[in-house]
């Protein structure tokens, strides 16, 4: 399972890489650019891709320790450590977005002037490695929380350089400095409703919510669907880390001559339909005898446990 999961989140170390040494070389011109021509709307975008530098080293740094093999006092690793990653940066962005907010504000009583073409360069510069780095994430953003952060962040970076150029190219010809930290603001707002759902997801996955991605009643009623199926109870479903999923469930039957195949046909359509990697079953008779002997089951593409003792 942990080569798995390794393997896919190596396919990323590059991108990861690539992500940081861009926008860690392009914080310093936007920043240093934007101090030298007092531009708050480039000292805004700076400290933003600079959150972002945090970010994708959270994100990088906990991939590589969900990595590390379980121990006798970590059954599950380190694998919820991408979710605290994810939650962290989320929270600094927020902070981040907070201190652009109030200096803006600010400014709209005391506006500065600012270099429009100077402005325009830098943004545009910024588009491009934006660009370039969310197309780095696109491909993995749908089955991993971080890597999806990291493509929302790199996504949303790239609109607002467009238009930290845009409020460049309306200084420049119309003189209008309040435009400065007007599109500042706008930077916030469109930042925090990109990062809303990121926030949303993290703090779900935090406290062991049910992944968006599971809908528990097709859970229940294809668990039911078997003909010696009886019942269920104590169904969980919750996230191991920011891209696995496990689940939890007793099944009363009434047939006590089970066999793997069922279960085996059983635990691989959760994963198939559902995308549950891990799934542990404990099995009770209708007359309420357990029923024992149940081997462990574990493949490359999912594992699961067969539990045995009383509910």
């Amino acid at each position: 399972m942990e080569h798995s999961h390794g393997g896919q989140f190596n396919n990323y170390n590059r991108s990861f890489a690539i992500g940081v040494l861009l926008n860690i070389i392009f914080v310093f011109i936007e920043a240093g650019y934007g101090f030298a021509v007092d531009s708050l709307v480039l000292i805004a975008d700076a400290g933003h891709n600079l959150s972002d530098v945090a970010s994708l080293l959270l994100a990088w740094g906990a991939g590589l320790l969900a990595r590390k093999t379980a121990t006798d006092r970590r059954t599950y690793g380190f694998r919820k450590v991408t979710i605290m990653a994810s939650l962290i940066s989320a929270i600094l962005l927020l902070i981040a977005l907070g201190g652009i907010a109030w200096e803006a504000v600010r400014r709209f009583f005391d506006p500065q002037p600012a270099a429009g073409s100077t402005i325009i360069i830098v943004a545009a510069i910024g588009v491009i490695i934006n660009t370039v780095t969310a197309l780095l994430f696109i491909k993995g953003q749908k089955h991993d929380l971080n890597i999806r952060g990291a493509f929302l962040h790199m996504a949303a970076d790239a609109g607002v350089s467009l238009g930290v150029a845009i409020a460049g190219v309306i200084i420049t010809l119309k003189g209008w400095q309040w435009i400065d930290p007007l599109v500042s603001l706008g930077i916030v707002a469109v930042i925090l409703i990109g990062t809303w759902g990121l926030l949303r997801d993290s703090i779900n996955y935090a406290i062991d919510a049910v992944p968006r991605s599971i809908d528990i009643p097709a859970v229940r009623e294809y668990l039911l669907s078997f003909d010696r199926v009886l019942d269920i109870h104590d169904l969980h479903v919750w996230p191991l880390s920011t891209t696995e999923i496990a689940l939890t469930v007793h099944l009363v039957v009434d047939d006590n001559r089970l066999d793997n195949h069922f279960l085996r046909n059983l635990q691989q359509n959760l994963h198939d339909n559902f995308g549950i990697e891990h799934a542990t079953i404990q099995v009770e008779a209708s007359d309420g005898i357990m029923l024992s002997g149940w081997p462990v089951l574990n493949t490359d593409n999912y594992s699961s446990g067969i539990s045995q003792g009383s509910a």
